[in-house]
């Protein structure tokens, strides 16, 4: 029997998040970001790449109030992808001035927090109006650093996860629901 999308059954174990659950959330919060910034004239919606191209492309879609959108790269893992390092590195940089300006950052899942609250101080230092965090996935039992996350799609627990963004060996991004890796327990 065939998965979904065709993954190999080898590959995945379980749809954790299925894509009518997906898109019923990400228009939730896009609805309550534009609610909660309907009188802020110049919000900026900061993706961190690679993940959180997919869930921006979503969620600003369901944005009904003018904003602009840049990119950030970064890594904070080594060779094993489980086990945060804590050392996190900008590959790619914002093209955009955010002093003064209002940051939306959005990511694709939350784990340990360290690339994040980096990347939170990183932007601080450039004396934005406000910086709030929005993330597709949040798993809490992982977190190592306390931060806030001003907007969460789906808690979730200590799962290998992905499809909708989040890869697995750089591949399935295109998945449009939230897989469980067969191997990720």
């Amino acid at each position: 029997m065939k998965s979904p999308m065709n993954v190999d059954p080898k590959v995945l174990k379980e749809v954790l998040i299925d894509e009518p659950t997906l898109r019923a959330r990400v228009a939730e919060l896009g609805e309550q970001i534009s609610c909660d910034y309907a009188n802020t004239p110049d919000l900026l919606l900061i993706c961190v790449l690679k993940g959180g191209v997919v869930f921006l492309t979503d969620l600003m879609r369901h944005i009904h109030i003018p904003h602009s959108i840049d990119f950030m790269g970064v890594s904070s893992y080594g060779a094993n992808v489980r086990e945060a390092s804590g050392v996190v590195r900008i590959d790619y940089d914002l093209r955009q001035e955010v002093a003064g300006r209002t940051l939306l950052i959005v990511e694709d899942i939350v784990d340990s927090g360290y690339t994040l609250a980096y990347i939170r101080r990183l932007l601080e230092a450039r004396e934005p109006a406000s910086i709030r965090i929005c993330a597709l996935l949040s798993k809490p039992s992982r977190r190592k650093i306390d931060l806030e996350i001003d907007y969460v799609g789906f808690e979730i627990a200590d799962k290998f996860v992905f499809g909708y963004g989040l890869d697995l060996d750089e591949k399935y991004r295109n998945l449009p629901f939230i897989g469980v890796a067969q191997t990720g327990d």
